[in-house]
């Protein structure tokens, strides 16, 4: 039960992280419209990590004895009653996340956030079409659910990186700089953790290596027709998915749980 605890936290961090970087945008945006796109998509994406969540803490209950172990955060050891949602998005330390690596990283320009989208929903598209044959017939459903909103991510992140690769100079320049602060976190959406094994040798989850055919050639396909150019260096960073992070995650977090762990039980 441990491997899909930590798969369901997995799912669900990938996508609160990445919903709270795009967040970050709201109000910021280029124009008006796009900061209302970059909202609605960080809005999906947090909308995600909560089905995710309220499955996690389900298993956590339901398998408390055995599980206890796997949180060692002082905070989320004080929770009193059931776990919830915002217990395991806010009460974690960094060490105790499992999301990818790529999603954590900073905003940085318009083109890093966008190329960063682009290369995660093309990911999630093919994960979330595996994911609906899960024999777990709670990853199925939520995989099925999100799935119209994934195929909106990945076509209006395409667009832009085929609007900003091909477009001026300046917006060719920032693509070119994105793709090379970015490329080396894409591997490791193929590089299995340990609790993906075990779960795609019962048919719980894809094996994520045999995503990476579909993922590459929409990604080649969108990059040809951006003008650009997938970088040469073969030097892939791992380690998110079992909790070894870049110095983004902490900063983070710090801003996004400190109304929890400031104001224990507060509410709204």
């Amino acid at each position: 039960m441990t491997a899909l605890f930590q798969y369901v936290l997995h799912l669900a961090d990938n996508a609160l992280i990445l919903g709270h970087r795009n967040s970050e945008w709201t109000g910021h945006g280029p124009v008006l419209e796009q900061d209302i796109a970059i909202s609605n998509i960080a809005l999906d994406l947090i909308g995600q990590s909560r089905n995710l969540y309220q499955y996690a803490a389900g298993i956590y209950e339901q398998h408390k004895e055995g599980l206890s172990s796997t949180i060692g955060s002082p905070a989320f050891q004080m929770v009193k009653g059931a776990v919830d949602e915002d217990d395991l998005a806010f009460l974690r330390d960094a060490n105790e996340f499992y999301n990818l690596l790529l999603v954590e990283q900073d905003n940085g320009d318009w083109a890093k956030t966008i190329l960063r989208q682009f290369l995660f929903s093309a990911y999630q598209f093919e994960l979330y079409n595996a994911l609906q044959k899960s024999k777990d017939s709670n990853l199925s459903a939520i995989a099925e659910k999100a799935l119209k909103e994934v195929t909106y991510h990945v076509r209006w992140s395409g667009e832009w990186v085929i609007r900003l690769g091909d477009g001026t100079e300046e917006s060719h320049r920032r693509m070119v700089n994105a793709l090379d602060a970015l490329w080396k976190f894409s591997d490791e959406m193929f590089q299995p953790a340990l609790y993906e094994k075990e779960l795609a040798a019962t048919g719980s989850c894809p094996d994520p290596s045999t995503l990476k055919t579909n993922w590459m050639e929409r990604v080649s396909s969108t990059l040809t027709e951006a003008t650009l150019e997938i970088p040469v260096s073969k030097w892939m960073q791992t380690g998110g998915k079992i909790g070894v992070h870049t110095e983004h995650l902490g900063f983070l977090l710090a801003e996004m749980q400190f109304m929890q762990r400031t104001y224990p039980n507060s509410e709204w």
